[in-house]
């Protein structure tokens, strides 16, 4: 496994790399120290798998910082660590194409937590966020070209197996590991899902969690018990 750590603190990094090894023994770790080396070694390093960011680094602002990152590295999830967690700060990273953010206040098992469930498809955003954007009042939903506004989950019409991916996606679960458990196919999740994310005007699934978490969206009581043959999709 091959991480880029970008940091512009070495006492940060050292401590990172330690709790890192935990995570796989033989993983490699690159490091930068400002947004420019960093966008040096994501074009030097083949390979990456995940980049672990923080967004007060010199060289740049992070907004410019993070989408030329996110431009040259398709696919590769970059996750914020960051020492705030203030929602709007959040909310513009994921905007963004963040695929994660961990407060830097975090302990270490909590952290490599949240990287598993990055590297596994998922989504990690600061449980404090989650908590206080599900009972405003009125949410401001990303969507794929700017700020959507979606007042009630009554404006989102999903069907009682899509809440039931949406909750699975929401846990950091692949479409392979959504369709054994459901007893689908892993075609017809992947359907689900395409019609999740029109369902709610986003693009990708890190934005769909925040809009289900943003609207209450969770599965059905007892969607996952009693299914038949007849009730797959």
């Amino acid at each position: 496994m091959k991480i880029l750590i970008a940091d512009d603190h070495d006492l940060f990094r050292e401590g990172l790399r330690f709790v890192l090894q935990q995570l796989d023994a033989s993983m490699q770790i690159i490091e930068a120290a400002n947004f420019p080396e960093a966008l040096e070694k994501s074009r030097q390093e083949s390979n990456l798998q995940v980049v672990l960011l923080d967004l007060a680094m010199p060289g740049m602002t992070w907004q410019e910082g993070l989408l030329a990152l996110r431009e040259h590295l398709l696919g590769v999830p970059i996750v914020i660590l960051s020492a705030s967690e203030e929602q709007p700060l959040v909310m513009q990273a994921v905007k963004l194409g963040a695929s994660g953010f961990i407060p830097k206040s975090s302990n270490s098992k909590l952290m490599l937590g949240a990287l598993r469930l990055v590297l596994s498809g998922g989504v990690y955003l600061p449980p404090a966020l989650l908590e206080s954007s599900i009972t405003q009042k009125s949410s401001s939903v990303t969507g794929g070209n700017g700020d959507i506004n979606i007042s009630s989950s009554k404006n989102v019409l999903l069907t009682s197996r899509q809440r039931e991916v949406l909750t699975l996606v929401g846990e950091g679960k692949s479409n392979k590991e959504i369709a054994r458990l459901l007893d689908l196919s892993e075609g017809t999740v992947k359907l689900h899902v395409t019609a999740i994310l029109k369902a709610l005007k986003v693009n990708n699934r890190t934005r769909a969690v925040v809009a289900a978490s943003q609207l209450g969206l969770t599965a059905l009581p007892g969607a996952r018990q009693g299914r038949t043959a007849s009730t797959k999709i």
